[in-house]
């Protein structure tokens, strides 16, 4: 597929997913084509901006028709290289690495979660979710074996930032950082930041916002 305009705005390509998720439910529901007025009342978008979204990959849309579900399904997995089968590790097997283990959208959304690493000894040599868990030590042989291609982080922020650079050096491609530490790395490494207690504090405001509505 050749796009339009490689460079891509980054609200675009956050909406692409939820795009993909929506999809994926009218597949599911038996819906094969929709109109962008249907998808603007899902997505919280406009129609036009739908149309605009999907201008920066070349359309997708027919005039009068609309749009092919299961085809436009198909495209955004392509543009979000989810048939690329990238195969990820988790790095913290605390709590929420268990739980990030025992997520069943990673595989369904075509990652390979293929081990975790930690330094407890406790954990080394256990399972999760029958991914096997090893020493931290081990983990540049097995990037390098098994060409890993994304890490999960799920690390403390002291040990967050160094480990990335490592990461880097060792093959890594992307990072998926839940750290409260904003990671830079190498320019060919890709950095995903996620901020539970940022999207907390946005509830918290979207919560006041309404609550000063009524108290008008």
């Amino acid at each position: 597929m050749e796009y339009k305009d490689k460079n891509v705005p980054e609200v675009v390509i956050k909406r692409l997913p939820r795009y993909y998720r929506y999809l994926g439910e009218c597949l599911d529901q038996g819906i094969m084509r929709i109109s962008s007025g249907k998808l603007s009342e899902k997505m919280s978008v406009t129609a036009s901006q739908i149309r605009q979204d999907f201008n920066y990959f070349g359309g997708f849309g027919q005039q009068g028709y609309g749009y092919n579900v299961e085809y436009l399904h198909n495209e955004i997995a392509q543009i979000l290289g989810l048939k690329n089968g990238y195969k990820a590790i988790i790095i913290g097997a605390g709590h929420l690495g268990m739980a990030l283990a025992n997520h069943a959208s990673f595989e369904k959304r075509g990652f390979a979660i293929t081990a975790l690493f930690d330094i407890d000894e406790k954990k080394v040599g256990t399972k999760i979710n029958g991914k096997p868990v090893f020493h931290i030590k081990d983990i540049e042989r097995f990037i390098k074996k098994n060409n890993i291609s994304i890490a999960i982080l799920s690390l403390p922020k002291s040990e967050v930032i160094e480990l990335a650079d490592k990461l880097a050096e060792y093959g890594i491609k992307g990072l998926l950082n839940f750290s409260s530490a904003e990671i830079k790395t190498a320019k060919h490494v890709a950095v995903e930041n996620v901020h539970m207690s940022d999207s907390l504090m946005t509830l918290s405001y979207k919560i006041k916002l309404e609550e000063d509505k009524e108290n008008l």
